[in-house]
C-alpha cells in the first residue's frame, strides 16, 4: 500500500515541482532556499499521505504546505522594516493558506508583467552574473526536474562537474541578492540565447530521456513546448524564439508514433505518419515560416527547416534527404559540433549511400565529447549493418547498449545486436 502511495507522490512531484519551486522562489527572492522549502513539503507528503490518504487535489496539498513552509521561513527570517512590508504587500503570500489550487494561484500572477512564477524562475536562473553553463544546469535542475546525472549525460560532461555548477550557481545568487523577475529591454535581449538553451535541453530531456525505463518523458517536452510559446509571445520579432517554437512543435508531433503499445521505441523510419499531429505540424511550420520571414537563419531556425523536411515528406522513402543533409552542413559550419557532424553523417549515407556516412562517422571516433556517447556506436552498428558487415555491426550495437541510460533504449539497441547474430 505504502509502495503505491509513494509511486503516486513521485509521480505529483515529477509534475508539479518546478511550480512550486518557482512560486517559491518569488515569495522568499532566493532559489536555494525555494527549492529546500520544496522539498520540506515532499518530504510532509511522505510523511502524511501513507497515514491519511492521497488529497483529491495533491498538487494543491504540495503548494499550499510549500507556502505555508515559505511564510513560517519569512516570519522565522529576522525580515525587519521594508523587506517585510515588502512580503507582506505580496497578495499571493498574504492568501497562500487560503488558495484551493495552485492554478488558482498562477492564473492570479498571471495579472501582472509576464506573469508566470516559471518565466521568472528561468529568466532568474539565467543571469549574466552566472556563467553560460552553471545558468543551463541550475535552471534545468530547478525547471526540469533533471537530476545532476541526466543533466550531465545532455552536456556530455562528468556528473561532479554539474553538481558543483548547481551548488555554486545557487550560492551566487543568493548572495547578489538579484530581482525576481524578467527583464525588458537590452537585458531581455542578452539573456534570452541562455533561456531559449535552457528550453532545448528540457525539450530534449522529454523527447528522448536520458535515463530510466521510459523513453520520453512528455511532461518535460509539454513543459519545454508550454514555455516556447509563451517566449514566442513576449519575444515576438525574435527569430530564433520562433524557431525552436517550430523545432519543438514538429518534434512533438511525432511522439505519439514514437512507441509502440508497450512503450517500446519505433525509430523515424518505422514510424506510421498517420499518427503524426496534423495540427503539431500545421503550428511548427507556420512558426518556421514566422521565422524565416524575420530573417532567422541561426541554430534552432535551421533544425526546425530539417525537421520541417520530414514533417513535409508523406512517406519515409520521400523524405529530401540531399536536402537534410545540406541543412546539416550548413549547421555544422555555423554551430560546429560533433554532435550535429553525426547526424550530418545520418543524412549523408541516406542520401548518398551508407559508405559514405561511415566514412564520417569513422573521423569522429576520436573526438573525446562523443567517447561515452552511446548514438556514435549506434550510427556505426546501421551503418556497418545497412553494408553487411554483420559481425562488426553487432558489436557495435552491443557498445551502444552498453553505454546507454534508458533502459528502453538499451533494450532496442540489444534487439538490433540480436537480430544480426540471428542472420550471420
Amino acid at each position: 500500500m505504502h509502495s503505491a502511495t509513494h509511486q503516486a507522490i513521485a509521480a505529483v512531484w515529477r509534475l508539479d515541482a518546478a511550480r512550486i519551486v518557482a512560486v517559491l522562489a518569488r515569495m522568499v527572492r532566493d532559489v536555494g532556499v525555494a527549492e529546500e522549502l520544496a522539498q520540506d513539503a515532499l518530504v510532509a507528503a511522505l510523511e502524511h499521505w501513507p497515514r491519511d490518504g492521497i488529497p483529491d487535489k495533491p498538487g494543491a496539498w504540495l503548494m499550499t504546505t510549500a507556502k505555508r513552509k515559505a511564510l513560517d521561513h519569512l516570519r522565522r527570517g529576522k525580515m525587519q522594516g521594508e523587506k517585510l512590508a515588502e512580503v507582506g504587500s505580496d497578495l499571493e503570500a498574504q492568501e497562500a493558506l487560503f488558495v484551493p489550487d495552485f492554478v488558482d494561484a498562477l492564473d492570479a500572477a498571471r495579472q501582472d508583467d509576464i506573469g508566470d512564477d516559471l518565466l521568472r524562475l528561468i529568466f532568474t536562473a539565467c543571469h549574466p552574473v552566472l556563467s553560460t553553463e552553471a545558468r543551463v544546469a541550475l535552471t534545468l535542475r530547478l525547471l526540469g526536474g533533471l537530476t545532476t546525472h541526466e543533466i550531465a549525460r545532455a552536456y556530455l560532461v562528468p556528473e561532479p562537474t554539474i553538481a558543483q555548477r548547481i551548488v555554486r550557481a545557487k550560492r551566487t545568487l543568493s548572495d547578489a541578492r538579484l530581482p525576481y523577475e524578467v527583464p525588458h529591454g537590452e537585458e531581455l535581449q542578452e539573456r534570452l540565447a541562455s533561456v531559449l538553451e535552457v528550453v532545448y535541453l528540457v525539450f530534449n530531456e522529454g523527447y528522448t530521456a536520458t535515463a530510466g525505463e521510459d523513453w520520453m518523458r512528455p511532461e518535460l517536452a509539454n513543459e519545454a513546448l508550454r514555455l516556447g510559446r509563451m517566449l514566442a509571445e513576449i519575444a515576438p520579432r525574435e527569430p530564433e524564439v520562433h524557431g525552436l517554437l517550430a523545432l519543438m512543435e514538429l518534434q512533438s508531433s511525432r511522439m505519439a508514433a514514437r512507441t509502440d503499445a508497450q512503450g517500446r521505441p519505433i525509430l523515424l523510419a518505422d514510424q506510421d505518419r498517420k499518427r503524426w499531429d496534423a495540427l503539431l505540424v500545421h503550428r511548427g511550420l507556420a512558426a518556421l515560416e514566422r521565422a524565416q520571414a524575420l530573417g532567422g537563419s541561426g541554430m534552432y531556425v535551421m533544425q526546425a527547416a530539417i525537421a520541417a523536411c520530414h514533417a513535409r515528406a508523406r512517406s519515409a522513402p520521400e523524405t529530401d534527404w540531399a536536402r537534410i543533409a545540406a541543412l546539416y552542413g550548413e549547421l555544422a559550419a555555423q554551430s560546429p559540433s560533433p554532435v550535429i557532424e553525426l547526424n550530418r553523417a545520418v543524412a549523408v549515407s541516406m542520401a548518398e549511400g551508407p559508405a559514405a556516412g561511415l566514412a564520417i562517422v569513422d573521423r569522429l571516433a576520436q573526438e573525446p565529447a562523443l567517447r561515452r556517447y552511446q548514438w556514435l556506436p549506434s550510427v556505426r552498428g546501421d551503418l556497418l549493418a545497412r553494408l553487411g558487415r554483420s559481425a562488426e555491426a553487432r558489436a557495435a550495437f552491443l557498445e551502444a547498449a552498453a553505454l546507454a541510460g534508458n533502459g528502453r533504449e538499451r533494450e532496442l539497441l540489444l534487439a538490433r545486436a540480436r537480430l544480426l547474430t540471428r542472420s550471420s
